[in-house]
């Protein structure tokens, strides 16, 4: 009783008398503790080091770094994407803060007669609307060939990798911007059902294409035929962020329901293997993408990062040998990646995006074939004047990824491999998850592509073209160095097809 008064008489003493023999129980622990050296020499206060670290990421990105310093994505770029989801202004001020004689710094050269505005062709109501000239799978006569009604579109990544909100918001955001959402090699879940159409992508863990012996196709044909919105199929060999090797999805992300969708262990590290058991060889993989398309009707397709070239040369030799093989191509650069990746293989393995996808390109034109294939280009290309490039090489069609992520509330916090994501996008956390709002994230998911893609026209319009893929190598200068600047076509030592474009009305009719 007399303590219980004490308590009562003197409250503010007994809450630092409280919080002293708490930090002299933690002092205690850390002097102690045999793991780490600077909690046991400073106690107490060497816990603060690990406190800041953990949270490092998101000090520099408020408070230390400035506009155009912090890697993957600067300020000034997230700053255009949240604007553009949110529809807010996303205009900027006072002049370019580029270095514009930088080495490979690229101009966009306007026309002096842009081509009017007031003549664009409008397409389900939507003035951003850009759908794709080529047909994909047209020139290997599959039956369900498809024209993409845009082409921008939201690139490969995985529910388990991403929190079902995100996936949840992602599809809902491309089925209102009507473009389509890759589901990434983790397979198509329940989230990627909300209307949208579908790339569905399969890697070498097959999953939702397998059972407990290996690959079945007609898991893929059943699945193909109760989900109608699944218009291609997509065979990844490798990407940017871990090429040559598998999909990684830490033990903390796999939960029962992903465990169930991809045939694993629950709880346990999902990786999946550095290799595809259904073929080796080139020849074998023609067949294994004639085989999942004969089945189905779908164009199939291959995404690969790029790294030694002895594969495209076969292909495309192949390819026009037989007239056989996928019906389009992904290009994913070095500098790619949304998920969980060894450090080594982030940084130094794969080329980078307009190197790999101008080599294996010029391949394929050599072999003139190049107009057959769908091309398709990943990494870091979601912002207009990065497309305009990619688009200018050669590419048919864009995706995006992290900034697909960006635009509903990833803050790059760079916490995607532990499941800790602030944003509640990169996690399967559910408290964390809670805080992303489905109906708002769908609108800004949306709001971002249409984005993307109206300042994609605007300057396609000001080089004097009603579509963006009439760019050439020629519309592009890169800077070289103080006042000297070369075309993008002498950069690469090639152009890109001649594009045969009947101007939009007649493309959409």
């Amino acid at each position: 009783m007399e303590i219980l008064q004490w308590i009562s008489e003197h409250p503010v003493k007994t809450v630092f008398s409280a919080l002293g023999v708490f930090l002299l129980l933690v002092a205690i622990k850390d002097v102690t503790q045999k793991k780490r050296t600077i909690q046991h020499n400073f106690p107490v206060v060497g816990r603060l080091r690990y406190m800041l670290e953990v949270i490092g990421p998101e000090l520099r990105q408020y408070w230390v770094a400035n506009d155009k310093e912090e890697m993957p994505f600067n300020r000034a770029e997230r700053r255009w994407v949240y604007a553009t989801s949110k529809g807010q202004n996303s205009n900027f001020g006072f002049g370019t803060t580029e270095q514009l004689y930088e080495a490979g710094y690229p101009i966009i050269k306007h026309a002096v007669f842009p081509f009017p505005e007031s003549k664009a062709v409008i397409i389900h109501d939507d003035p951003s609307a850009i759908p794709c000239l080529k047909v994909i799978g047209e020139s290997h006569k599959r039956p369900k060939a498809w024209r993409p009604p845009s082409i921008v579109n939201i690139s490969a990544m995985s529910f388990g990798s991403l929190g079902d909100h995100a996936v949840r918001a992602l599809n809902q955001g491309a089925k209102l911007a009507h473009c389509w959402h890759n589901t990434g090699e983790g397979g198509f879940s329940p989230y990627h059902t909300s209307g949208a159409d579908v790339v569905w992508q399969i890697g070498t863990g097959y999953f939702g294409a397998r059972d407990e012996h290996g690959f079945r196709l007609e898991k893929v044909v059943e699945k193909v035929d109760q989900n109608p919105q699944i218009r291609m199929i997509e065979i990844k060999l490798s990407q940017g962020a871990k090429p040559g090797k598998g999909g990684i999805l830490p033990g903390t992300k796999v939960t029962a329901e992903i465990a169930a969708i991809r045939g694993v262990a629950k709880g346990k590290d999902c990786i999946s293997p550095n290799f595809h058991s259904e073929f080796s060889t080139v020849d074998e993989m023609i067949r294994f993408v004639e085989r999942i398309a004969a089945a189905t009707g779908l164009p199939v397709g291959i995404k690969s990062a790029i790294g030694e070239l002895d594969f495209w040369q076969e292909l495309a030799q192949r390819m026009k040998q037989t007239k056989k093989g996928p019906d389009y191509i992904v290009i994913d650069g070095g500098e790619g990646g949304t998920g969980a990746a060894p450090l080594t293989f982030a940084d130094h393995v794969a080329l980078p995006f307009k190197t790999g996808f101008a080599r294996v390109y010029q391949i394929f034109q050599k072999q003139k074939i190049s107009e057959r294939i769908g091309f398709i280009g990943s990494g870091k290309l979601g912002f207009p004047d990065r497309a305009v490039v990619a688009l200018a090489m050669g590419c048919d069609l864009i995706n995006v990824a992290r900034e697909a992520m960006m635009s509903i509330g990833c803050i790059q916090a760079q916490k995607c491999h532990d499941g800790h994501c602030p944003a509640g996008v990169a996690t399967q956390n559910w408290w964390l998850q809670r805080g992303l709002d489905v109906d708002d994230k769908t609108n800004r998911a949306a709001r971002y592509i249409k984005g993307f893609r109206k300042e994609l026209l605007s300057l396609a319009h000001a080089a004097g073209y009603e579509h963006p893929s009439q760019f050439t190598g020629e519309d592009i200068e890169i800077s070289s160095g103080l006042n000297r600047f070369k075309t993008l076509t002498e950069v690469l030592e090639y152009r890109r097809d001649k594009v045969v474009f009947p101007g939009m009305a007649k493309l959409v009719a």
